[in-house]
Formats: structure tokens, sequence, C-alpha cells
């Protein structure tokens, strides 16, 4: 793995612990599209995407 990917996946982590807090917090849309970005950036850092 290279530093990048790396630093994709824990970006991906803090995008989706964020939008969990934020769902928390009862703001929904934000929340939500917090998550769905963590969940692309996060698997795409193995892919090397």
């Amino acid at each position: 793995m290279s530093v990048l990917s790396i630093l994709l996946l824990i970006l991906g982590i803090v995008l989706i612990v964020a939008g969990v807090m934020a769902l928390l917090r009862s703001q929904m849309l934000w929340g939500i599209v917090l998550i769905v970005v963590g969940v692309i950036l996060a698997p795409s850092s193995f892919l090397g995407l």
C-alpha cells in the first residue's frame, strides 16, 4: 500500500464517523452525504482508483 492509499483510507474512515455523528445530531442529508463519500473513498484506496 502506498502512502496515498493509506491517507485515502483514513480520510474515508473519518468521513464515515463524521457522517454517523451528523445522523445522531439529526442532520440527515449531511450525514448521508458524508457516509456515501466515505464508503466510496475507503475501498477505492485498496483498488488503486
